[in-house]
């Protein structure tokens, strides 16, 4: 049955996704009962249901093809040994029905975000392949990963999958799902309410799983960086598991103590880059299926051609087609699509970082040789670090290379950027300010 089984699988293995197979097909394992009957051992009754749901037909048609006849399987839950688990007591949970999935603290885990809806490619393959392993439990060797990339790469997806898997296959961990400013923001408000105790036993002794965002927002933040040093070391001690995501290398990210810095770079550190060209196809019609959408392979083709900067992106002209086509009752096709995008695609190519310079020294009256000087004055502070800001978005430059064309390092600027995220969300006049140039940038008249 054994050599059965593995015909099966093999025939399985080459009408599905690879990591679907990882996930679902490959811990399964087949044995005949007393009976005679062939029986599907799944570990856990998630597993039982989706793999009789999705794959069901597959393993029907292999078998058939295989054994050359038809045959019924049984799927059933056991343990290690082969012996049936028990089954839940269904009077005391019940599942519900159309429910995002909310770990113990935090944001709620978005519900698409699975590892069945992440489109895998030689950009995130490494990353994928650890993430799966770790919610897994197939290696004991790595319990923390930091996902590093860009913006709208798909990092969070990733991240969140994680938490979806685990909360799946081991409803009893306790999962926390949130941003390092969150961390930050929940730190501050149990000083001021002299509730600090609280705060630091609920991460220390009621975590087992922390997925924090966007540490590269610890920047310049002392106090919450040693709390979270402190709250780490608890949680590695206690073989705990720990996800990160970046925009930044640790060694990159400014003002970051040596202790958290060593934390952050102990994790196992998965890069996801931009997609290629046949992976933002994958993308696109994955996304097409999953809203519905009726789009022809030739504006998919068209669509994955054009807008080559990030996932969300990629998605955003997907929607605008959709939409557009929708609200005019006309056909989607190219010239539909050429209409959606140009007002998408930034031209990278006019936008260099001497024209944002210039751009920006214009509007606020000040000379080439301020804005690249070493003064501090508050007059051209703001300039520079909007300039900087504007020079990370809309040009492929490294951090080195604008760092390099204001006389500064790369530390500052990523220090330049985060500060004017936050000052984005804080302050209306910097939001204003940014705004404006980008209408700028964006529209040629530079």
């Amino acid at each position: 049955m054994e050599t059965v089984w593995r015909s099966v699988k093999t025939a399985i293995k080459a009408k599905i996704p690879c990591h679907s197979f990882r996930m679902w097909i490959e811990p399964i394992k087949c044995y005949q009962d007393d009976e005679g009957e062939l029986v599907l051992a799944c570990p856990n009754v998630f597993s039982k249901k989706r793999v009789q749901t999705h794959y069901g037909i597959y393993i029907s048609d292999a078998f058939q093809e295989i054994l050359g006849n038809t045959c019924d399987v049984k799927f059933l839950v056991t343990n290690g040994n082969g012996e049936r688990a028990p089954q839940p007591d269904i009077s005391r949970q019940l599942s519900l029905p159309n429910v995002i999935v909310r770990p113990h603290n935090g944001h709620l885990l978005r519900k698409e975000f699975t590892f069945d809806h992440y489109v895998v490619g030689g950009n995130n393959d490494f990353a994928y392949s650890a993430a799966l392993s770790l919610a897994s439990r197939k290696s004991s060797l790595q319990n923390s990963l930091l996902f590093l990339s860009g913006t709208g790469m798909g990092k969070s997806h990733l991240t969140q999958a994680i938490g979806h898997h685990i909360l799946s296959q081991f409803p009893e961990e306790r999962v926390f799902y949130m941003t390092a400013e969150d961390f930050s923001n929940e730190m501050v408000q149990a000083y001021r309410g002299n509730v600090i105790e609280e705060f630091k036993g609920k991460y220390r002794n009621g975590c087992d799983v922390l997925l924090l965002e966007d540490v590269h927002h610890l920047s310049g933040k002392e106090r919450t960086q040693v709390e979270l040093s402190m709250t780490l070391d608890s949680l590695f001690e206690a073989d705990k598991k720990i996800i990160f995501s970046s925009c930044s290398r640790p060694a990159e990210i400014p003002k970051l103590n040596d202790k958290l810095r060593s934390c952050l770079s102990s994790s196992l550190i998965s890069s996801i880059d931009a997609p290629n060209f046949r992976t933002r196809v994958r993308i696109l019609q994955r996304k097409a299926a999953m809203k519905g959408f009726q789009v022809p392979e030739k504006v998919i083709q068209y669509l994955a051609s054009e807008l080559t900067d990030d996932i969300r992106q990629l998605e955003s002209g997907l929607i605008g087609v959709n939409a557009k086509a929708s609200l005019l009752g006309c056909p989607v096709d190219i010239p539909l699509a050429e209409s959606v995008v140009k007002n998408i695609v930034r031209e990278r190519d006019t936008i260099t970082i001497d024209i944002i310079k210039k751009l920006v020294c214009k509007y606020f009256d000040i000379s080439l040789s301020e804005i690249v000087s070493r003064s501090r004055k508050h007059g051209l502070v703001r300039p520079r670090q909007i300039a900087m800001y504007l020079a990370r978005h809309y040009t492929d430059s490294p951090l080195q290379t604008i760092g390099r064309s204001f006389n500064r390092y790369h530390g500052t600027v990523l220090h330049a950027i985060n500060s004017i995220e936050k000052g984005m969300k804080e302050n209306g006049a910097v939001r204003k300010q940014v705004n404006f140039f980008r209408q700028k940038l964006q529209s040629g008249k530079f």
